[in-house]
């Protein structure tokens, strides 16, 4: 597959063949054409030392039996885990994402890999993910960041690997594009909400850390308010905007008016409805209400208001809606 008959380190650019590469990748030629055009000699970073790796997997909150696999399947040197197209999909994945530093927009670090082949095929993006670590927070240092924000927002990883665990590995495909925002300094966690750079208005995400309190949702706007006029002064924004089947109205039919979710409703205006391409409501339901996608309706649990009225509206042959809504800053 590559150029010369050792495993080439992370860091060093090797010619390939995509159709091998592809091939022994178990995935379609066009993902590895894909990164091989975004990436193309871009430099790499290097992963932490192994040594550091378990004090860096601690501060990004990656649980202890995360950690472990993590480091089971460190890429050593001449490790029999890492594959000469494993370790060029590494190296070509850190530079594709590293190349958009400060970028905010959707980005794919590669193709979703076979990862019951084991745990260098699992968390090959959390090892592109530990390598840009120095990288980001230098880019956060640069625009005045403070160190309490950058890991906040950083240990968003161990977050997702651990919703990924409890999904049966259903979840990170779509995990692993969605981290590089964390990786390019796009998103910041300012409080109880995630605010991400870009066009004129910051983009609210709400991450799995306890109840969305209209309190905590007024401290974490107010917050960044003063945030990004201070470290981005450049940027203009005008609104705040957010894109979920939490703004859908129809949970308005089953949510109490005084429910913390419906209270957050009400601070945006909805843009006209259009069917998502590409993005089905009913599925990002299930990912972030259940934590799961193939549990079937009977069975899944029904011990809070917002679980019954989910389950209820799939039962009753209805389905949610993917809703866009913005309020000025």
């Amino acid at each position: 597959m590559c150029s010369e008959e050792a495993a080439p380190p992370v860091g060093r650019v090797v010619r390939v063949d995509l159709d091998d590469t592809a091939s022994r990748l178990g995935v379609p030629v066009e993902d590895i054409d894909h990164v091989h055009r975004l990436a193309g000699d871009r430099p790499s970073a290097p992963l932490p030392a192994k040594a550091d790796a378990p004090a860096i997997l601690d501060q990004l909150a990656v649980r202890p039996d995360d950690a472990a696999e993590i480091m089971a399947g460190w890429p050593d040197t001449g490790s029999p885990l890492w594959t000469p197209e494993l370790r060029w999909l590494l190296d070509r994945s850190i530079a594709l994402v590293r190349a958009d530093l400060g970028g905010h927009g959707w980005l794919s670090p590669g193709p979703a890999l076979p990862r019951e082949r084991g745990p260098a095929w699992r968390h090959l993006y959390v090892y592109a993910y530990l390598a840009l670590v120095d990288v980001v927070t230098g880019y956060h240092r640069d625009h005045g960041v403070a160190d309490a924000v950058s890991w906040v927002t950083l240990a968003d990883l161990g977050r997702n690997l651990a919703i990924d665990r409890r999904m049966h590995r259903e979840g990170w495909p779509v995990m692993q594009s969605w981290l590089t925002l964390h990786a390019r300094g796009g998103i910041y966690e300012l409080g109880r909400l995630q605010h991400q750079r870009g066009g004129s208005a910051i983009d609210l995400h709400i991450p799995d850390s306890g109840p969305l309190t209209p309190e905590a949702v007024a401290a974490s706007l107010d917050e960044a308010r003063t945030f990004f006029p201070r470290h981005f002064p450049d940027e203009r924004y005008t609104a705040f905007s957010c894109g979920s089947w939490l703004l859908d109205p129809q949970l308005l039919e089953y949510l109490p008016a005084d429910s913390n979710i419906v209270q957050f409703q009400r601070r945006f205006e909805l843009e006209p409805y259009e069917e998502p391409e590409g993005l089905d409501a009913d599925v990002e339901v299930l990912r972030f209400g259940f934590r799961t996608l193939t549990t079937p309706l009977d069975q899944l649990p029904r011990r809070t208001v917002l679980q019954r009225a989910i389950v209820d509206h799939l039962k009753a042959g209805r389905h949610w809606q993917w809703r866009r809504g913005r309020f000025p800053i």
